[in-house]
């Protein structure tokens, strides 16, 4: 049985930093939208295709303003898409209102079902309203940067699912792996709740060493891709209701998964990574992408990306 007992925290916490919970870093939605999902995917496939899939991608990766999820939904109905907003946004913020006869753009909602949102070229200025700022114009301009909290945020967060990261020395070439392990052994992991910091003994079910050679960029994008192995499924489930099993997938499936999720959240955190130069190479002169999810690839980007974000509790 899992122990909970008061603690001081282990890793730093940030105090003004809300905390969504599970909300926000579920993999699930709720049965209706999930069939809805399910069938719009079911017709994406012009994105099997390497030119098109690599288009998609990298605007899923510039498209930074919402999850994965929803700059995918955003890229199957408006492709030129550029800064979308609420009209009551574009209206309080911007000082426009939408054109006539304009169409908007469907999105998940995070505590609802939809939100209507309107591209920025779908909008006119009033009288009175300021130069739009580069924010809009050129919002997928973003420079390089340090990933240290992220990186710092993930690797805690990983513990709540009994993920151990550890580091060792290895050669240049060797970035790192993931792979489960038997049972006896446990992770702690610390949170806050209101005022308190909680510890829990996880059990450890994954092992996950990275090379303390490499800069903290190239950890994350390692940490990253071996994270996306174990939330895509392919190394099977502690509990379906979290991540499925998905250990039926190929080689050439599970990496292209796992690389597609490394690419999106590293181009989206503005740190260079070689996963657009494999995804282009992967594919031996085919021109065809291997039958993978691009459901669970957002989904699962979505959800690192929210582990480098916050503390999260436990599930």
């Amino acid at each position: 049985m899992d122990k909970v007992r008061n603690v001081e925290p282990e890793l730093p916490f940030d105090e003004q930093q809300h905390n969504p919970g599970n909300r926000a870093a579920g993999m699930r939605t709720n049965d209706s939208s999930k069939r809805a999902l399910d069938e719009l995917f079911a017709y994406t496939r012009q994105y099997r295709s390497t030119a098109e899939y690599i288009e998609m991608m990298n605007f899923v990766s510039h498209f930074r303003l919402y999850s994965p999820f929803n700059a995918m939904l955003a890229h199957v109905q408006m492709p030129g898409a550029v800064y979308v907003a609420p009209a009551g946004r574009w209206l309080s913020e911007f000082n426009r209102h939408i054109k006539p006869g304009a169409r908007p753009l469907v999105m998940l909602q995070p505590r609802g079902p939809v939100m209507f949102v309107f591209d920025v070229s779908q909008t006119e200025p009033l009288a009175d309203a300021p130069e739009l700022p580069m924010s809009v114009t050129k919002p997928f301009d973003v420079p390089p940067r340090l990933v240290v909290r992220e990186f710092e945020l993930t690797c805690h967060n990983a513990r709540r699912d009994g993920i151990h990261i550890s580091e060792a020395s290895a050669g240049s070439q060797s970035a790192g792996q993931v792979s489960p392990i038997g049972r006896g052994l446990h992770v702690i992991f610390a949170w806050k709740s209101r005022s308190k910091i909680l510890q829990m003994e996880i059990e450890r079910s994954y092992e996950l060493l990275l090379n303390a050679e490499h800069k903290t960029e190239a950890k994350y994008a390692t940490l990253v891709h071996e994270l996306a192995h174990v939330y895509c499924g392919h190394l099977g489930t502690q509990d379906p209701a979290m991540w499925p099993d998905r250990r039926h997938l190929s080689l050439a499936e599970i990496e292209f998964e796992a690389e597609s999720v490394c690419y999106l959240v590293c181009r989206r955190a503005g740190i260079e990574n070689h996963s657009e130069a494999y995804l282009s190479s992967f594919l031996d002169g085919k021109g065809e992408i291997p039958s993978i999810s691009i459901d669970t690839v957002l989904k699962v980007a979505g959800l690192i990306e929210q582990m480098g974000r916050t503390s999260m509790k436990p599930r």
